[in-house]
């Protein structure tokens, strides 16, 4: 200002005071529309093309999205008017508050640029493979609170023209209600570290949590909440810390292991359990899967009971195979000849503890495909098989009765109906 006062400018200015505002004010406005233009244009394309140039075009495309780039063009020529507002001759403490407010107005767009960052860099993250398996976006959320707490306190360090250390020195006191109000926040960012640090979850895991009715995969990982998209295609938003505190299942493990459990249970009626006759036994050994165990069972159980000596005569002496057995032997022989099923995990079909509904016989092995419907069509393949051989082997699920059953056990058979004279006979 004194240089303009001293120069040939100077002795060109008007001496009335409004028409030396409006000078002033052409002299910003053009100022503005320079450092407008120059922010906008040429500083942003300079920018893009430095991007593009190094290979990150993604980068570009993420920064433009988010705004960042008008939010700077918006900062600059806010901070081009508080550093010249002395060129207008108004009175110097107007001047000093109208800088003031001009400087955080440009110091908000400022921080809105740098969070656009932020938000850009969580978009070009979520592009790579990484991304699958670690996220980052609580972070750059807790990036984002620390950013707009020092916005906060620098505006109005700059509104009341105090050193912002004054006003972190006064937080000091207000630390205890500082924590009851971010209390979710600081437990979600040591939840969220830990879940990271320990690969405890993934976006795109499977979990099952009853307590928040959850089942199905992540779809999103914040600071706060972990997005569930259930089976039924609704979200379930569960807070970041409940998933470091409470247990839950996750499925990942099970997908990386190639291989699904089959554990279902068949129920045989105990009353068609029964030893086997020996013209039994040699009908059963035309099935291929049987002819192995019925000959290595006929000579264990031949020299069992020839150690028995007299008392092998007695038949409650004698050790004989029993259809449940047999079923069992050749149930785990059919599982060890299918395809589909893992043959280098467990496979067993073990008979549990008889209950009222009957003796449960459970088949346990796992599937080579972890895909929900094709291991379902295995299963069901699987079990259609074993249900339809137990008429081989005299056995036969148990069914509780139903009132049908109870009505035809109790009731007379209806008469059989007459039959009918066709029409133009004339009955005998």
């Amino acid at each position: 200002m004194q240089w303009l006062q001293a120069s040939w400018i100077g002795e060109q200015l008007p001496n009335a005071p409004w028409a030396q505002v409006l000078a002033g004010l052409l002299v910003l406005t053009a100022l503005v529309l320079i450092a407008s233009w120059v922010a906008s244009r040429v500083l942003t394309t300079m920018a893009r093309r430095a991007l593009t140039a190094v290979g990150r075009n993604d980068w570009s495309v993420a920064l433009a999205r988010r705004r960042v780039f008008r939010n700077a063009s918006y900062a600059v020529p806010l901070l081009v008017i508080m550093s010249n507002i002395g060129l207008l001759p108004i009175d110097e403490k107007l001047a000093s508050l109208l800088a003031r407010i001009f400087l955080s107005a440009g110091m908000v767009f400022l921080f809105m640029a740098i969070n656009g960052a932020l938000s850009a860099w969580q978009d070009t993250y979520a592009n790579t493979t990484r991304a699958q398996t670690r996220s980052i976006k609580g972070y750059l959320e807790l990036g984002k609170i620390v950013i707009w707490a020092v916005c906060l306190v620098t505006v109005i360090s700059i509104l009341i023209d105090r050193s912002p250390l004054l006003m972190l020195s006064g937080l000091g006191a207000l630390s205890a209600v500082l924590l009851l109000v971010f209390k979710d926040t600081l437990l979600s960012l040591v939840a969220s570290t830990q879940m990271t640090s320990n690969d405890m979850l993934r976006i795109g895991d499977w979990i099952e949590m009853p307590q928040a009715n959850a089942d199905g995969f992540v779809i999103d990982m914040a600071l706060h909440t972990v997005k569930v998209q259930n089976w039924d295609k609704t979200v379930t938003t569960v807070p970041t810390y409940k998933l470091f505190s409470e247990s839950y299942r996750n499925w990942r493990y099970m997908f990386e292991s190639g291989g699904r459990r089959i554990k279902r249970t068949m129920r045989i009626d105990a009353s068609t359990v029964r030893f086997l006759q020996e013209a039994e036994i040699q009908d059963l050994g035309r099935f291929a899967l049987l002819q192995e165990y019925l000959a290595g069972k006929q000579r264990e159980l031949e020299e069992s009971n020839r150690a028995l000596g007299p008392l092998a005569t007695l038949e409650g002496n004698r050790r004989r195979l029993t259809n449940l057995g047999t079923f069992r032997a050749y149930a785990l022989a059919y599982l060890k000849q299918q395809t589909e099923l893992r043959q280098d995990m467990l496979m067993i079909v073990r008979t549990m503890e008889p209950e009222s509904q009957g003796i449960p016989v459970e088949v346990y092995c796992f599937a080579n495909n972890t895909a929900w419907v094709e291991y379902e069509r295995i299963q069901g393949n699987i079990f259609d098989h074993l249900l339809a051989i137990l008429p081989e082997l005299s056995l036969r699920l148990y069914q509780a009765p139903s009132g049908a059953d109870f009505s035809r056990a109790w009731l007379p058979e209806p008469p059989m109906p007459t039959a009918q004279p066709l029409r133009g006979e004339q009955p005998e």
